[in-house]
């Protein structure tokens, strides 16, 4: 029986929308939100029952309008949490439910659910793979599992996994990939092999070959902390781009991974913006704000460095 164990998570839709109308979310006397411009005109009539904290008069950020929970005395569809609508008032979506909310963005896509299957859909709620199947995993370096005639598993712990089935792989398209042998140009999932996932054109290898001569400057920011010791192949980084420019979004985004392909620390830590050009780099902060790649690394190494002297026995040291 194979189960994949789902990580407790929930990260914060990236929010890059410039220029857009202003909408604000509102209550209804019986506590039910909705949505209306500044003008007062309702985008979403109040329906929905909010399980975060959301003030009335809130603003509605990123590209889309997301409501944080059921509609009044509606029948829980499976697998699903909250809905999406674009800004216009037209629906959209409804995430996959992750923990205790709505899946996250991973690698620029999210899951959403629709008659029982699962599927992507970008920031702007474009569908990006169609919902064909029971379950899939969120996409790592590339590849996302999926399974069908499997379900969670029947238990009352908190966490479940997904059990049963059949499983496969599929690769940023939606196309299903079957394993290769190893060689020099494949990534390991679940102790199997597969192609490179990542193609780049000539702009895009520019970009990444600023990362690269980085890389040795970053992996010790990044391991740092690391109380296991680790060979010098052990600690190379690998960066690839996820995410390309589109309507709302303006960058490239590239991801950081380690030797393992698996995506490096958690949130937005190691993730960066380059511009539409391929001038400007941009790392994000803690709280999802762009600050110059230069200011993010001052910072990094102050933190590193702090952290070397606190822990001088610390087996992965900064170079002098």
């Amino acid at each position: 029986m194979k189960k994949i164990l789902l990580a407790i998570l929930l990260m914060p839709i990236l929010s890059f929308s410039q220029d857009k109308e202003i909408l604000k979310y509102f209550k209804s006397k019986d506590s039910l939100v909705g949505v209306k411009n500044q003008d007062g005109k309702i985008i979403v009539p109040a329906q929905f029952k909010i399980f975060s904290y959301l003030k009335d008069g809130e603003l509605v950020k990123g590209e889309t309008i997301y409501f944080d929970g059921p509609k009044r005395d509606e029948k829980q569809e499976k697998n699903a949490w909250g809905y999406v609508y674009d800004r216009k008032g037209n629906f959209l979506y409804r995430p996959f439910f992750y923990d205790n909310g709505a899946d996250y963005f991973s690698e620029g896509v999210r899951r959403f659910v629709k008659n029982g299957k699962v599927g992507f859909v970008d920031r702007n709620g474009t569908v990006i793979i169609k919902p064909e199947h029971d379950f899939v995993s969120s996409f790592n370096y590339g590849y996302a599992a999926f399974c069908d005639g499997c379900d969670w598993e029947k238990t009352e712990d908190e966490h479940k996994a997904i059990v049963g089935g059949t499983w496969g792989m599929m690769n940023f398209k939606g196309e299903i990939i079957k394993p290769v042998s190893k060689s020099e140009n494949t990534v390991e999932v679940d102790g199997k092999y597969y192609p490179n996932p990542f193609r780049y054109n000539e702009k895009e290898k520019t970009i990444l070959q600023f990362f690269e001569k980085q890389n040795k400057k970053i992996s010790e920011l990044y391991y740092v902390n690391h109380y296991t010791e680790l060979s010098e192949n052990e600690k190379k980084l690998f960066f690839e781009i996820v995410e390309r420019p589109k309507e709302n979004f303006p960058f490239y985004q590239v991801n950081t991974y380690d030797y393992r392909k698996v995506e490096t620390g958690l949130m937005y830590d190691f993730k960066f913006l380059i511009s539409e050009n391929g001038k400007t780099i941009f790392a994000l902060d803690d709280d999802n704000e762009k600050i110059s790649f230069e200011k993010w690394l001052e910072n990094e190494k102050k933190e590193a460095a702090q952290f070397q002297k606190e822990h001088p026995d610390h087996p992965n040291k900064l170079s002098k």
